[in-house]
């Protein structure tokens, strides 16, 4: 049974940092690092959305919104994926989930092409 698991949520200040961190269980390291990886966020009453994806290759997208302060990484070896969160605003909070797609496609930031999510993580950022 495929189940991804989120942690390193919390409340902080604006400009401070935070780093998400989901670890995927259910299938082997190898079948890990074919998956397209990614954190999705959904704020109270807008629609879920893309911030950050990482393909099969190692290759990144980000949202415009989040460009030059997140960055995301993978760790197959640990079927892990990270999310470094720099200069916060209060403008990212929302519940913050990690998904993965293990269709062979190109990696986009569109939630319906992923087919496995985790419960999320709540993030806050007060000003």
């Amino acid at each position: 049974q495929v189940q991804l698991v989120e942690s390193g949520g919390g409340s902080v200040q604006a400009g401070g940092s935070l780093r998400l961190s989901c670890t995927a269980s259910g299938f082997s390291t190898y079948t890990y690092s074919t998956f397209n990886m990614g954190w999705f966020r959904q704020a109270p009453g807008k629609e879920r959305e893309g911030v950050a994806i990482i393909d099969r290759y190692g290759s990144t997208r980000y949202e415009d919104s989040v460009k030059g302060r997140f960055t995301l990484s993978r760790d197959n070896p640990k079927n892990s994926l990270y999310l470094q969160m720099n200069s916060l605003k209060p403008e990212d909070t929302a519940m913050y989930y990690c998904a993965a797609n293990g269709a062979w496609v190109p990696g986009t930031l569109r939630p319906s092409e992923y087919n496995y999510w985790g419960q999320g993580t709540q993030v806050t950022v007060s000003s």
